[in-house]
């Protein structure tokens, strides 16, 4: 796996104060993307187990309440595997950290290829970014195709207050 950036601090890619893995590499090309230059798969720096471990001595830190993975598209089918992987681990070296993804797939489609990483995400942020449908007043996402979807004890559902 490729990434772009690790911000140490992130207000912006979730609720309060995390850390936010930028993953290299997107097949979608969203029209008006914030981030092109994280969609080509070559470009960016590997994810080194050196890497892994500073980001993990970033999560570490009491003051950050979770991670954000985010890209490029952390579930690219050259993504996808360590990108489970890594939630997995994370999940289990801090379990109270919460760990949103953020994806253009649908859950649906996601329930399909890689079910199995809903067991250590908390919140999915699902659907390709719509220049048509961007939405400035939108909390977390850029577009009202999207959706935040969340975990409880019942099941997933989504978040209807972000949702607006």
């Amino acid at each position: 796996m490729r990434y772009a950036s690790i911000r140490s601090t992130d207000i912006s890619d979730g609720e309060g104060v995390g850390i936010s893995l930028f993953v290299q590499g997107c097949h979608f090309h969203c029209k008006n993307c914030f981030n092109q230059s994280t969609w080509d798969f070559n470009g960016g720096k590997e994810f080194t187990i050196d890497i892994k471990e500073e980001m993990f001595r970033l999560l570490d830190k009491p003051y950050i309440m979770r991670i954000s993975i985010l890209g490029g598209e952390p579930l690219s089918p050259p993504n996808r595997q360590e990108v489970c992987d890594l939630c997995k681990e994370i999940k289990q070296r801090f379990p109270d950290k919460i760990i949103w993804l953020y994806t253009g797939y649908t859950f649906k489609e996601v329930q399909e290829f890689q079910s199995n990483i809903f067991n250590f995400i908390d919140v999915l942020v699902d659907g390709r970014y719509e220049d048509e449908k961007r939405n400035l007043r939108l909390r977390f996402r850029g577009s009202t195709n999207q959706n935040i979807w969340r975990k409880n004890e019942k099941g997933w559902y989504i978040s209807q207050a972000e949702n607006l």
